[in-house]
């Protein structure tokens, strides 16, 4: 076991993962010789070369139309994209090509290939820096999207979305890159890369969470014990496939449910998961579903984004609304 923080895990993964196979290749901007923007491929391309560790143009529709044609010739690429707000110059390619080229194909060509995006805010950056646009390709069949919200999680998930035949987006929560550690086991079996996981068990209400705002829900499910409320923590980690399972059933234990996230509210994640639970779970639920999550406009000045984001007071406040019906 080694502690080590989420960006390492990720570095560790990476490196892992172009041992383990030689057809695995890095692309994106600066992410050779300067390491990338958050130094997630650091040492990479001195270790394994610059035609492994391809530093691109500024250029986001021509790094991900270079990678589908380099997965449909074999190889397995990794797309970085620097911030979460660059990739809309190349959402064309990836829900007109990457999404949908196994599926025109009658399954005869497969994608292989990840994107990597850090996403969310509270590092103190403009808009283009900070946003979170999750439900955006969650919507898009054809995509899987997953999220880490800790060291060990984001070590194995990363190997596990490189060796998966389908597109994976791959969110990682930059905030946390450098402000959690974890306990990271590199020879411990990954859990499965599509489902969701209990993180703290609890009796009397339900977190529901991923990435960034998972922390947040501890931390809030720490305060709530204080005051004698037991809270159940949910870190969803896959968005697409959407694993509700262990949703489902602390519901319908507890009765109630808080979904969590930094993305705008209106058609966000805890839109379409209040909605399957209020289907899948009516008679069992206490009170209405509740989500908490960014307002909807554009991301706000840096001086003011604590206020948009969902913070311990606004997840508290929900859980007290829980119970208030």
């Amino acid at each position: 076991m080694t502690t080590m923080t989420l960006a390492k895990a990720l570095n560790n993964g990476l490196r892992r993962a172009m041992e383990d196979d030689e057809k695995v290749l890095v692309m994106g901007e600066d992410v050779g010789t300067l390491g990338g923007v958050f130094r997630i491929t650091d040492g990479l391309q001195k270790d394994f070369g610059d035609d492994r560790v391809i530093d691109t143009p500024l250029a986001e529709s021509g790094i991900v139309g270079t990678a589908v044609g380099l997965a449909m010739r074999g190889y397995r690429p990794v797309v970085e994209i620097q911030f979460d707000g660059f990739v809309y110059p190349a959402y064309d390619q990836i829900v007109c090509q990457v999404a949908k080229l196994h599926y025109r194909s009658g399954g005869r060509i497969k994608m292989p290939m990840v994107i990597r995006i850090p996403f969310g805010g509270g590092i103190g950056a403009v808009e283009h820096h900070s946003e979170s646009p999750e439900a955006q390709f969650v919507h898009t069949p054809g995509l899987k999207v997953v999220a880490c919200s800790n060291p060990a999680d984001a070590y194995g998930m990363i190997q596990q979305a490189i060796r998966s035949d389908d597109p994976v987006i791959f969110l990682e929560p930059k905030r946390l890159y450098y402000s959690v550690k974890g306990e990271v086991d590199e020879t411990a079996v990954p859990a499965p890369l599509w489902q969701s996981r209990v993180v703290r068990p609890g009796t009397d209400a339900t977190l529901v969470a991923y990435g960034p705002t998972v922390s947040t829900c501890l931390d809030a499910a720490t305060v709530a014990a204080e005051e004698g409320r037991s809270i159940e923590v949910i870190d969803l980690r896959t968005l697409s496939p959407l694993d509700l399972v262990p949703v489902l059933e602390s519901v319908r234990r507890t009765g109630r449910l808080v979904v969590v996230h930094e993305a705008h509210m209106t058609l966000g994640m805890g839109a379409e998961i209040a909605a399957r639970v209020t289907e899948e779970c009516f008679h069992s639920l206490e009170s209405p579903v509740l989500r908490v999550g960014g307002y909807d406009t554009p991301y706000p000045p840096a001086r003011i984004e604590e206020s948009y984001l969902p913070d311990l007071d606004r997840v508290l406040d929900a859980v007290d609304r829980t119970f208030g019906f």
